[in-house]
């Protein structure tokens, strides 16, 4: 009986050696010869299932956003059935910021990302429309809070998902050792602490 080949663990094993490349060696080292031999296999192995550097890493951004939302979604498990929106947003900020290793490797892939876009018009709408996807989706937990009472009325929620996303911009001052992960997470709370205390007194009243 011929060997099955699981093509879509070849994929993310690829994508997975991208990320160390970035992370060890930077985006000028992002070559389709050096990520085959980070990842053991030959330069036509690798051409196997991606055609062009382009390709290889559109695939690795896309495997880098699933496994973030997967973090997020095990994460949550500890809240029950119906986390509160806070701890919602909470996670999902966090996840998004260069806190531990795997978040290290997917946000420094995000970044190789972006730069790519800025010269690729094919790369860059990729990455547009993720990002724009990824920002709908906060907007959308902000309004559900705010229909819902746990955030106070009179918060735009177009505006405080703008606010929210601009808090993952501690990633380079993280990574460069400007402030420690802990000062990014007291900000983030203080910053949720603010956002949801209208809708608490609110239910108080």
């Amino acid at each position: 009986m011929p060997k099955q080949v699981d093509h879509r663990g070849r994929r993310e094993a690829i994508a997975r050696a991208l990320w160390r490349v970035v992370a060890q060696q930077g985006v000028s080292r992002l070559t389709m010869r050096v990520v085959a031999q980070e990842a053991g296999i030959s330069l036509g192995q690798l051409q196997h299932y991606f055609a062009s550097r382009a390709a290889m890493l559109a695939f690795a951004m896309d495997f880098a956003s699933e496994q973030t939302s997967l973090r997020i979604h095990q994460g949550l498990k500890e809240y029950g059935d119906s986390p509160h929106p806070r701890e919602v947003l909470r996670l999902t900020l966090a996840e998004m910021l260069p806190l531990h290793a795997d978040a290290r490797a997917t946000s420094r892939m995000s970044a190789a990302y972006v730069l790519e876009a800025l010269h690729d018009e094919a790369v860059h709408e990729q990455a547009r429309q993720g990002l724009l996807q990824g920002r709908s989706l906060v907007e959308e937990l902000v309004r559900q809070a705010v229909d819902d009472g746990h955030i106070g009325p009179g918060h735009d929620p177009a505006t405080e998902a703008n606010l929210l996303l601009a808090l993952t911009g501690f990633t380079p001052l993280i990574e460069l050792n400007v402030i420690e992960p802990e000062d990014a997470l007291r900000a983030i709370d203080l910053h949720l602490d603010r956002l949801f205390a209208g809708g608490r007194e609110r239910r108080a009243q």
